[in-house]
């Protein structure tokens, strides 16, 4: 049944943090449960964008292409999407794009996808250099992480915002990709400068967490969950 009020998320960032980047769901799995989301490959392999049911992959080498129902992933969201339109939004910056999309929502204690299609007069994004056993930190693994930048680029802003009462298995605040249309640039994005564009948001009542009960290095793991939280933030942004 696909219902969207879900939000499904395959593993946590919390995971991420000491380097446990093993690809523990297939993309096809994954795709069960919606058809439109963000994540990673294997070894924090560049960054997912998934729209309209199909997976695409913007590599630190900044190439896209579409991912195989084979590949993992050690962390990504999806959802069936069904959002809304909120209005148009204009000549904004990171900062008070989230802080306009913040108002829309009216609250911070739930979560939501994040949808823009518009224009972007700067389109600033990352992804980092995959990486292969034994794993490095993602805070290490982010310190090398290629960064692109594009000017007056029209595509799609992917992405959720996630209560700060979840930090640790979600990534607090906003988590935003971004695909072009002529799929030739993407990523993870560290900045942007909206021209305008449609901003749609879709509300979320369930949290749907799967947890990678198979993987004996998730089991064994110690978390810390202070510095967890500083990782995160530290990576993410």
């Amino acid at each position: 049944m696909k219902d969207p009020n879900i939000l499904y998320q395959h593993g946590t960032l919390a995971l991420l943090v000491p380097g446990l980047f093993e690809g523990t769901q297939t993309v096809g799995e994954l795709l069960k449960h919606g058809d439109t989301g963000i994540g990673t490959l294997t070894g924090l392999d560049g960054e997912l964008m998934i729209l309209n049911g199909t997976v695409y992959q913007f590599s630190a080498a900044g190439q896209i292409r579409e991912v195989a129902s084979t590949e993992k992933v050690p962390f990504a969201n999806v959802h069936y999407l069904d959002d809304h339109s909120m209005g148009q939004l204009e000549n904004l910056d990171l900062k008070n794009f989230k802080k306009s999309v913040t108002e829309k929502m009216q609250t911070e204690n739930l979560f939501y996808s994040v949808r823009v299609k518009g224009t972007f007069k700067l389109m600033h994004t990352r992804a980092v250099l995959p990486q292969k056993p034994p794993y490095p930190t993602l805070t290490e693994t982010a310190a090398k992480q290629c960064e692109y930048q594009n000017k007056n680029v029209t595509g799609t802003l992917i992405g959720y915002f996630c209560p700060d009462l979840y930090a640790g298995a979600v990534s607090p605040g906003f988590h935003l990709h971004f695909l072009s249309d002529d799929h030739r640039t993407g990523g993870h994005i560290l900045n942007l400068e909206l021209d305008h564009g449609e901003l749609y948001l879709q509300q979320f009542t369930d949290f749907n967490l799967n947890l990678p009960i198979e993987n004996s290095e998730f089991l064994k793991q110690k978390f810390n969950n202070g510095e967890i939280i500083d990782s995160i933030m530290e990576a993410e942004n």
